[in-house]
């Protein structure tokens, strides 16, 4: 017989009643008839030439050619469900690729959607690259950060503020070391020539490779840094970080999440966008 007439639906069939060796067991546990299992294993049997089974008043034997091809057919049997089971949960696999200051707002956010979606799996991926190109790296979706960007769904818009430790509060700003989130002084002098009433001179200054640095530098009481004011929402409420001034300047910057288009992975996408989106209640999205 041709191997696609092969009947593969019957072989869970031979396998569960060769475990019980009980007919009636064997079709409780596949939720048939016992007539139905009967038949798959006869079906079975009339391909491979041979019986699968002797049949005695006690009840059911592995015939000898039955015992000789059971190993073989639980092995196949078990590497197919593998198989198929990996192939699901790949479904459910979103790597995400975040630039590492972006963290501070994507932690609590990550925590909701396992609460909400716990069939995802998020593999998180930081980089000090701002960009993403599904072309030639294998994400599924990404947090981009820059200027004129439209693709993508809007996560927030980027406006400086200074911060720094509360316990710094009350000291001359002029004092203190400025932190930059950058290896030039562009954020804060952006934020500083917005402020018509005051007149400061960046005379001590720290630089840092990147934002959540300089951020963490402001916690520990190095100096005062400049900060999204997005970024360090949940320090400010948590009373890890103070702002000193009320003021934020935007910088034509913007934070958002790009999707990989990917059939199979459409739907797992979809639940992760859709979770992450209804918490800040932002726009719509464009995959690239």
């Amino acid at each position: 017989m041709s191997r696609r007439t092969f009947p593969h639906n019957a072989v869970d069939a031979f396998l569960v009643t060769a475990r019980h060796l009980n007919l009636t067991h064997a079709a409780k546990e596949l939720c048939l008839t016992q007539g139905a299992v009967s038949r798959k294993i006869a079906t079975l049997e009339s391909w491979f030439g041979f019986p699968l089974f002797e049949r005695h008043a006690r009840g059911l034997r592995l015939s000898s050619q039955g015992s000789a091809l059971l190993p073989d057919l639980q092995a196949a049997f078990e590497h197919l469900l593998t198989v198929a089971e990996q192939a699901r949960a790949q479904q459910t696999v979103v790597r995400l690729k975040v630039p590492t200051c972006a963290m501070r707002w994507l932690v609590p956010r990550l925590l909701q959607v396992e609460r909400e979606q716990p069939e995802l799996q998020i593999a998180l991926t930081t980089s000090t690259d701002h960009t993403v190109n599904f072309k030639t790296e294998s994400y599924d979706a990404a947090i981009v950060f820059g200027t004129h960007l439209n693709a993508g769904d809007l996560l927030f818009e980027e406006a400086l503020t200074p911060v720094m430790s509360p316990l710094r509060l009350n000291a001359p700003l002029e004092t203190l070391t400025f932190l930059h989130p950058t290896r030039d002084k562009t954020d804060w002098s952006l934020w500083l020539s917005r402020q018509a009433e005051l007149a400061l001179t960046m005379q001590r200054n720290q630089h840092f490779d990147t934002m959540d640095l300089a951020i963490t530098a402001a916690m520990q009481g190095l100096g005062v840094a400049i900060a999204d004011e997005t970024l360090v929402e949940e320090d400010i409420r948590a009373g890890r970080l103070a702002r000193p001034f009320d003021t934020s300047v935007k910088t034509g910057a913007s934070y958002r999440l790009v999707l990989r288009e990917s059939r199979a992975k459409a739907a797992g996408l979809a639940a992760f966008r859709a979770c992450l989106l209804n918490q800040d209640s932002h726009g719509a999205s464009s995959p690239v």
